[in-house]
């Protein structure tokens, strides 16, 4: 399940003197439609967290295409590119809703730990959890 329509209204407080969404938004709107896919798949970070699992970024990155404004609406697509049961990689695609003039591209990178830090592998801990993220992947 690829997410495709997830919708962000650009905020006043998002934009900077230019009148331009400041750079560091874009990468605020990952987590969002991250946390609404992982919401999805009925494993999101509330959840997680109240079964012991942490999932800390590791490394994100951002390639900005082209402005965005206060009072423009956001479609972010997002799938998952690289997923091995202990690290997992999402790419991210941030849209003009109205046009489809693409704003910005990026990816996030994130493990899985227990409570005292360590690496857990879903597979192991939660499988369930490591059989929908394998199938996500092998359908997008």
């Amino acid at each position: 399940m690829k997410l495709t329509g997830y919708e962000h209204q650009v905020q006043y407080y998002e934009t900077d003197q230019m009148g331009c969404v400041h750079h560091s938004n874009y990468i605020r709107w990952f987590e969002e439609a991250r946390t609404a896919y992982l919401d999805r798949l009925d494993m999101g970070y509330a959840r997680m967290e109240r079964e012991g699992i942490m999932s800390p970024v590791l490394q994100v990155q951002a390639e900005y295409k082209s402005m965005t404004r206060y009072g423009e609406k956001v479609s972010i697509e997002m799938e998952i590119v690289k997923y091995n049961g202990i690290r997992l990689t999402l790419a991210y695609r941030i849209k003009d809703f109205a046009t489809g003039q693409l704003r910005c591209t990026g990816t996030s990178s994130h493990c899985f730990l227990d409570r005292e830090g360590r690496i857990v592998s879903l597979k192991k801990e939660k499988p369930q959890w490591d059989k929908k993220l394998r199938t996500q992947m092998e359908e997008m």
